[in-house]
């Protein structure tokens, strides 16, 4: 019998950057010899990728934690490691650390790349082996990557964010904003493609702030035409967008590009001018409702989602009915939507008027409500029309059925031969519930 190859298990919380922080992860432990855990009691190291933007996230770890020791009281020779934004905050590691002695390794966002050595150590250590930078440094270029095989991929353009939104960590644990070099960028997404992968999600707190640190500077318009350009790639998305940087020029290029797909998440987080002044959003109201008008004319059939935060401090009634009337004035595809926790080292989370819970459980109730009867409603608007969508495999609702995304980022389940997966095919549209579209495969398609 040969030697017993060790496994890993990743887990992560948050945002689709920790999801490819969490890819880069699992790259590192495979580069190693890792081989992915078949169920979490088998692994030999267990790396929890945390998030810190939201206090569910933070309590989900928590109790992750406590299992994770009683794991570890069965088998010693277990590893485990936390990681991410919760870490990154110095005194929520210490507290880990403290609480949980079993916890070999705690490592921040910045030295990520430090992994495979900080995982030796962790193994020679009796103690727990704790390393975080107070900075970030130059981008790393080059990590492995363990990436599922299928047709869609998320690609970093920027780390960090320099926007300070009162009520937001990011800033905090990611750092300031640093861009990738364009030929970096474009020649990951040149490889992805070799690979197979046929959709790119390009990924940043801000993309649209994209290269203002470079020399020479870059713009998020012009690696978009780059990237156009880049043979057999089919579909161009990129996620998040800050409305106060959608400058016309941008809005001018995606019309343009034929590979961007239309659909831009455009948080907007409040209605009220007033909230999103103490937000340090960097806009008014009149100016995201007139940027919204801009994108329609611009580029017919756009699908617009968005954030939308419930209970910021000092929110009063009728600054919630100016976010209700903003969602019934822009009739949104879809929202994310959330009440206000306070941040720990936050302005927001030291401002006073916070907003009692049974208050903001009512009013996000009521947000809720709305926006999924516009959701259903602008869905059931595409029933008898035919989608191009891009097959990604076997629904994981219904193997029995096929599920892929149209161009406007909506789900869309039907009946078809698995050698379908990877491909594009115009979908008729039968049927439309809140979360997706229902159809079959045109004779043509």
């Amino acid at each position: 019998m040969g030697e017993r190859i060790p496994t890993y298990e990743v887990i992560t919380f948050g945002c689709q950057m920790n999801d490819h922080d969490a890819e880069v992860m699992a790259g590192m432990l495979e580069s190693l010899g890792y081989h992915q855990a078949s169920a979490m009691e088998e692994a030999d190291v267990i790396l929890i990728n945390t998030c810190c933007v939201r206090e569910t996230a933070e309590n989900k770890v928590w109790g992750l934690l406590g299992r994770l020791v009683r794991l570890k009281n069965k088998n010693r020779h277990l590893i485990i490691g936390v990681a991410g934004c919760m870490t990154q905050q110095p005194e929520v590691a210490h507290k880990i650390k403290n609480r949980f002695p079993q916890v070999d390794l705690i490592l921040g966002t910045h030295n990520l790349h430090r992994l495979p050595a900080l995982l030796q150590e962790a193994r020679q250590s009796r103690e727990t082996v704790v390393e975080l930078w107070n900075g970030a440094g130059a981008v790393v270029e080059d990590l492995p990557v363990r990436r599922t095989p299928g047709v869609r991929a998320w690609v970093n353009i920027t780390y960090g964010c320099n926007n300070f939104c009162t009520y937001c960590i990011v800033p905090y644990v990611r750092g300031r904003e640093r861009s990738r070099r364009p030929e970096d960028i474009l020649r990951e997404i040149r490889s992805l493609v070799v690979d197979g992968f046929r959709e790119v999600t390009l990924l940043g707190q801000n993309v649209n702030s994209y290269g203002k640190d470079l020399d020479p500077p870059a713009t998020f318009a012009r690696l978009l035409e780059a990237i156009n350009a880049i043979p057999d790639l089919w579909r161009i998305r990129f996620t998040t967008s800050h409305p106060r940087d959608f400058n016309q020029e941008l809005i001018d290029t995606i019309a343009r590009l034929q590979k961007v797909c239309e659909h831009i998440h455009l948080p907007v987080q409040a209605g009220s001018s007033r909230i999103l002044k103490l937000m340090n959003r960097g806009y008014d109201r009149n100016y995201y409702l007139d940027l919204v008008e801009r994108i329609r004319r611009a580029i017919p059939g756009v699908a617009l989602t968005t954030d939308i935060m419930v209970g910021f401090p000092g929110e009063r009634e009728e600054d919630f009915a100016d976010t209700m009337d903003l969602v019934e004035r822009v009739r949104f595809d879809g929202a994310f939507t959330f009440v206000y926790n306070p941040r720990p080292g936050t302005p927001a989370a030291r401002m006073p008027h916070q907003v009692p819970e049974d208050i903001k459980s009512e009013r996000i109730q009521r947000l809720i409500a709305r926006q999924n009867e516009i959701s259903l409603a602008l869905n059931q608007d595409r029933v008898g029309r035919t989608e191009e969508v891009l097959v990604e495999g076997e629904s994981k609702t219904n193997p029995a059925l096929l599920s892929g995304r149209t161009r406007t980022n909506r789900l869309v389940v039907f009946p078809g031969s698995p050698e379908l997966a990877g491909k594009l095919v115009d979908v008729f549209i039968t049927g439309a519930r809140l979360t997706h579209l229902e159809g079959k495969i045109n004779a043509a398609g």
